[in-house]
């Protein structure tokens, strides 16, 4: 059975459509009683859609034309969360703009009183600069189609030894470690799962060879990462780690 959420959404697809559209027949498309139409009409009022009624024999519901809203619904805690980590994002990278973008896009689309809500959460919520994870959207963005789409990467690299590289690696997951950003991934030319620094990737590209089958070496990347493997070496092998295909581990 379809949540009370759900239902308004589906709701919102239909009158979406433009016309009057009868009660009954809703019904009938949502499979509930005229009574759940009404209260799911009303629940869309509620979060600012202006749907109107037209009441009496033959009552229909219309979306003005006029208002053009996407299919989103959201709560207004939500809307709190997505505000809070979009501000989080455009203060860690201030130079890029894709955070603030986003957040100015989804505002516009919301109904008033969930932009209301937006904008409040940005108003007074402030992220401190210092200590900032570096973090670059566009390279982000490769490494998750890649994990997506089960491919390998290659990227320049460069390490803590200021050391250049060029690799070709199979992207596992990125992850958030002591305020930095980190590639788990599987280096091809070097048979062996790393850690990767994000800040010290560029120009990192998508390739079509697809990515092999393997099996993680350990059951989890927090597993993996309280090894010594996932500790940057102090070592002068550079600041990548090595375990092999078959979960041994071993220095590079």
């Amino acid at each position: 059975m379809a949540t009370p959420t759900e239902r308004a959404l589906q709701l919102l697809s239909l009158v979406q459509g433009g016309g009057e559209l009868p009660v009954d027949m809703l019904a009938r498309r949502l499979e509930v009683s005229e009574r759940t139409v009404r209260r799911d009409a009303r629940r869309l009022r509620d979060l600012g859609y202006d749907v109107s009624a037209r009441t009496g024999p033959g009552a229909s519901y219309r979306l003005r034309p006029s208002v053009k809203i996407p299919p989103l619904l959201l709560s207004e805690d939500e809307i709190a969360a997505v505000a809070v980590g979009l501000g989080m994002l455009a203060a860690w990278k201030p130079a890029d703009e894709a955070a603030a973008s986003a957040a100015a896009k989804l505002t516009s689309l919301l109904p008033p009183r969930l932009a209301r809500r937006a904008r409040a959460v940005s108003l007074s919520t402030q992220v401190l600069h210092a200590d900032r994870p570096a973090i670059d959207m566009a390279t982000m963005g490769v490494l998750a189609d890649a994990v997506a789409n089960a491919t390998r990467v290659r990227f320049a690299y460069r390490d803590s030894r200021e050391r250049a590289s060029l690799r070709q690696v199979e992207p596992y997951r990125h992850v958030l470690r002591g305020n930095r950003w980190y590639l788990v991934g599987f280096d091809v030319d070097r048979d062996a799962w790393r850690l990767f620094r994000l800040d010290r990737i560029r120009d990192a590209e998508s390739g079509s060879e697809r990515a092999a089958e393997r099996t993680f070496p350990e059951e989890s990347v927090e597993q993996w990462l309280a090894t010594d493997f996932g500790r940057e070496p102090k070592s002068p092998v550079g600041d990548d780690v090595r375990s092999s295909p078959t979960g041994d581990r071993r220095g590079r």
